[in-house]
Formats: structure tokens, sequence, C-alpha cells
């Protein structure tokens, strides 16, 4: 026997019940959360939400910074944040470049750990990896904050203090631009890399996430490790294409360095017809920014504001020097779209929020 709607609710009615929302509902109450979540990640951020109080600095100390790859752009800015948040404190600050090779970073520390510094700063080097060169830093009394180095900010193993965007939450937003650009009809692969904790901390929100869109689909999980991806990434989307055709609508990817490579020339030519939005939950680099206001593949990005993060280590690390503890400051994710790219150094290609951070820690280290 066939029960309408209508007979079932009233057998439901009898018992106390009632029908559960039906999937429009469900999707519609998902779209307004959704773009509810857009719309606060893009506020403007000109007011200072981090620390007021802290340590003075008084005298001058020599700091290293070791990076996984200081060529890789995120570094590199990063290590520029460092160098000025340093210059302006008045301590001496040496780099030292794993460039790429994870074999490199116990020689690295080697030579840090020799040197007798007063701190250290590791960047895009996982925490998992390094767990002995952690414990001889320790062993010396030498402070280490990291950037990077753990998919959460804060304190992490062997580190007084690790310093990014919270992964999950720019996973979120990313995952989120993309069902609200589509009106929840996107047929989306995810470009990763499993190698990577941080990566893969977003990529595994971006799945959850579209998994809650029921007018979504998720054709792809990409595996594609970025020290590969420049080589691999022309036969990958050469699949893809032939995989899903017109189906694959967006992608999301956990760093802007996979739609730099999705941005090539060859790239566009396996892509002509096809052009999938793209969307990056990580990084905010110069050809993000370029991309995001030419209109060019790209519609968003949330990027880091290395400059500040800089800034934030060298007090992290001088919180450790002084025995006190982390600050605990965690900077908010920010999504940036053609409607906003004009602000927080946007006109600059990058990330750089008009909080006066600086004055706020020149203020804590009375300089």
């Amino acid at each position: 026997m066939k029960i309408t709607t209508s007979r079932l609710a009233a057998m439901l009615a009898v018992l106390g019940l009632s029908i559960p929302a039906f999937a429009e509902d469900d999707a519609t109450l998902f779209m307004s959360r959704a773009n509810a979540r857009i719309a606060k990640a893009m506020r403007f951020q000109n007011r200072w939400d981090g620390p007021t109080t802290g340590v003075k600095i008084s005298q001058k100390r020599n700091v290293i910074l070791i990076g996984s790859d200081l060529h890789d752009p995120s570094q590199s800015s990063i290590a520029s944040g460092v160098k000025e948040a340093a210059q302006t404190a008045g301590w001496n600050l040496m780099t030292i470049d794993c460039w790429g090779s994870t074999s490199r970073h116990a020689e690295a520390f080697s030579r840090a750990l020799a040197l007798n510094p007063d701190g250290i700063v590791v960047a895009g080097i996982d925490t998992a990896a390094i767990g002995k060169e952690l414990a001889a830093a320790a062993k010396k009394k030498i402070p280490v904050v990291g950037w990077h180095a753990s998919p959460k900010p804060g304190p992490a193993a062997g580190l007084f203090a690790n310093v990014n965007t919270d992964p999950k939450e720019a996973a979120q937003i990313a995952a989120l631009l993309g069902v609200v650009e589509s009106k929840g009809k996107s047929g989306i692969v995810i470009f990763t890399d499993s190698s990577n904790v941080y990566a893969m901390a977003k990529s595994n929100e971006i799945v959850s996430i579209i998994k809650q869109c029921q007018t979504c689909s998720l054709l792809a999980v990409e595996d594609l490790p970025l020290a590969d991806a420049p080589k691999k990434m022309p036969d990958v989307l050469a699949a893809l294409v032939k995989r899903f055709g017109k189906k694959w609508t967006q992608t999301i990817a956990s760093s802007d360095q996979y739609l730099d490579l999705m941005a090539t020339p060859a790239a566009s030519a396996t892509l002509a017809g096809n052009s999938p939005q793209a969307i990056s939950a990580g990084d905010g680099s110069e050809l993000s920014y370029r991309r995001i206001r030419d209109k060019n593949l790209q519609i968003g990005t949330v990027p880091e504001p290395f400059q500040m993060q800089g800034w934030q280590l060298l007090d992290e690390l001088n919180r450790a020097i002084a025995g006190e503890k982390p600050s605990g400051y965690e900077n908010q994710s920010y999504l940036v779209t053609a409607s906003n790219i004009s602000y927080h150094g946007g006109a600059k290609n990058n990330f750089d929020p008009d909080n006066g951070y600086r004055a706020e820690y020149k203020k804590i280290w009375m300089k």
C-alpha cells in the first residue's frame, strides 16, 4: 500500500512525532549559513585583536630561522616579516635554507645549535619530523617557535608556540565560497599533498564541508605532492578533463601553488571549454591576487598575513626567552575575492591587515 506524505504525517502525529525537515529545507538552511560565514570572513580587519601586554625588549639577541624551503613564496614572505621585526627589535637574524629537502633538516638544526642562538624559528617543518632536533634544542634551553610546524596554532610538541591561520577554518571558508558561488550545484575536485600535515588538515575539512552540501558533487581528491606537481600537473589535468568533462565545475586547492600550475598556457589549453572556477584555502600569493583581480581562473583565496605573522613569531620568541607564557594570539581567517581585493595590502598583492600590528608590537617591546 502506498503511503502518502499526509497519511505518514497523520500516523506519526498519533505517536507525537513529525516528518523530518525536507532536503530542500536543509539545503536552504545550509546555504543561508554558508552566506553568513562568507560575509563574516570578508569583513575588514582594521582593529587590533592581538596582545597588548608582553615583554620589553632590552638587549640584543641572536636568532636563527630554519626554513624547509625559503624559495617558496610563502616562506620567503615569512622570513621577510621576521627580518623586519628583528630589525625593529635590534636583533641579529641568520637564515638557514633546507632547499625543500627533508634530509637537510637535521644538519640545519645541528648548525643552528652549534651557534648557541638565543632562539630558533622553524618555517614549514612539521614537528613530527624533527622530534630529536627539538629535544636537543630543549636540552640546551634554546626556545623554538614555528610557522606552519603544526596544524594547530599555539603551543605544540617541542614548540613554545606555533603561528599560522587555523587550517580547518581556512578550509571551511574556501569550501563554503565554492558552495555559495555555484548555488550548491558544484562538481568539485580537491588538490592536496598527503606528505604535508597542514595541507591534509585543510583538504579533510574541505571534504567534510562539501559532503554537507546535499546538492554538490565531490568528484575527486587529487593527492599531488607539491614537489612533484610541476611535472605531473599536465597529465593530471588531462585525466580529470577526460574523466569528468563538464561535470567538473570547481577546483578547491589546499595551496595557491596548485592554481599557479593550472593557470599556465599549457594547462589553460587543456582546460579550454571546461574552465572550472578555482579557490584556494591558503597562501595568498602575489599570483593569486593577480588572477582574482583579472578574473582569470581563480575567484578567491584565504591568505596568510605573512608580515604580521613574522612579527608575532619574534614576539613569541621574546616571551619564551624571558620565561613568560605564549601570547595565545591566533589571527582570524580572511577571504579575498574580487569585491574586496583592494583592501588590506591588496594593492600590493598581499594580505597585510590595516590593524596597526607594527605599532602594537612596538608598544609591547617599548621600541
